[in-house]
């Protein structure tokens, strides 16, 4: 089945009792059973869902995995993934992260006995040189947030194999579109589905795929005993996303090859951070294992002054000024105070995460007036 058709009809049957083309919104809490333990599948809408199921089964196809899980966030997603480990347990991940991963790994679980190595995997042999025998998890992002680098997954899993040691990839930048960890020998895929399976900056929700049967038991246990699970209404508006993530996609990849070229070209602009030039560090693993470099980006002015990046900030009318990432409007973002102000100061610059760094999610507008609008702002 082509990408398009398996978007537009993954996890869809019409519904037995209507023939309603949709899948229902079942807003109820319980079930009733006909006798004790005889019911029909569900028995509290913690541990079961009508409509969560049909997004489950619709997140399985859309990453090419055997089972999907969702949840009520993406953090809560990445929470679900850190339950698995025991104290004493280790995890290396990307240096250059999402501030909210970086909060929920160094402000949350550090405190009950879970170390992390923070490395950049541009190179492999970084995650090579701090394995050890606690090491039970690798955490990647790709591309990554907000400085676009790219993680070769490939290569990786087959590190992680070599060890035992569980593989998960935040897939949130990509989308199942561009990209799927999984057939590159991921184990578990994770999603801010927030961003583009949902589309339209309305529902926060996030999601895991998997194909490993006793992986999906033990993370479905945990998804069931800690509760952090999605509405139906919520499960109805991704639902609805997925069906058109494949033309939304192919927009925001048109617009965003056209805002990186005009940025790059910009008098005022100093460097920007997109997976599609052809002289990024990490272009020949993004063109071997995506299938477009998407919609995400970051630049820096030459005008070091924070006035400068502030006046940019504030003087866009398109672009709005916003946290979250992914939907048809296109946002602007200010990595170091909003998204990423839980990294401490001296960690980000290391990283290469300047105060004066802007983040752009380009939308589905028209490219031209999306120019314009940085245009004005940026003089």
């Amino acid at each position: 089945m082509k990408i398009a058709t398996k978007f537009i009809h993954a996890g869809s049957e019409p519904d037995p009792s209507t023939g309603a083309i949709m899948t229902p919104i079942y807003q109820t809490s319980t079930y009733v059973q006909a006798s004790p333990g005889n019911h029909k599948g569900y028995e509290y809408a913690r541990s079961q869902n009508p409509t969560r199921k049909a997004l489950e089964d619709a997140y399985a196809i859309i990453e090419n995995a055997k089972h999907g899980l969702a949840f009520s966030s993406g953090v809560a997603a990445t929470d679900t993934v850190l339950k698995l480990l025991q104290p004493g347990d280790e995890v290396i991940a990307a240096s250059d992260m999402y501030g909210g991963t970086y909060r929920l790994f160094s402000k949350v679980y550090e405190k009950f006995g879970i170390k992390f190595i923070y490395v950049d995997m541009n190179n492999v042999d970084n995650i090579k040189a701090v394995i050890t025998t606690n090491t039970k998890l690798i955490w990647a992002e790709t591309p990554t947030n907000p400085l676009m680098n790219i993680v070769d997954v490939k290569a990786v899993s087959e590190i992680a194999k070599a060890h035992k040691i569980i593989l998960c990839v935040d897939n949130t930048f990509a989308s199942p579109y561009l990209q799927n960890p999984l057939d590159l020998g991921a184990d578990i895929v994770m999603h801010s589905a927030t961003k583009y399976l949902g589309g339209h900056s309305d529902v926060v929700q996030g999601a895991l795929m998997m194909n490993d049967d006793k992986l999906r038991e033990q993370l479905y246990f945990i998804q069931k005993s800690c509760g952090a699970v999605p509405g139906p209404q919520d499960c109805f508006l991704v639902l609805r996303g997925i069906k058109t993530l494949h033309v939304r996609m192919q927009r925001h990849c048109e617009n965003g090859i056209k805002i990186a070229h005009y940025l790059r070209n910009h008098l005022k602009v100093d460097k920007v951070f997109w997976c599609g030039f052809e002289d990024h560090p990490g272009y020949a693993v993004a063109s071997k294992q995506m299938r477009g470099f998407g919609g995400m980006m970051s630049f820096e002015l030459k005008d070091k002054n924070m006035e400068a990046t502030m006046k940019v900030l504030s003087s866009t009318h398109l672009f709005s000024l916003a946290e979250s990432l992914g939907g048809v409007e296109s946002l602007i973002n200010h990595p170091a105070s909003m998204t990423h102000a839980s990294i401490p100061r001296e960690e980000r610059i290391k990283n290469g995460l300047n105060d004066g760094l802007i983040r752009l999610s380009v939308g589905i507008e028209d490219a031209d007036d999306l120019i314009e609008d940085l245009k004005n702002a940026i003089g």
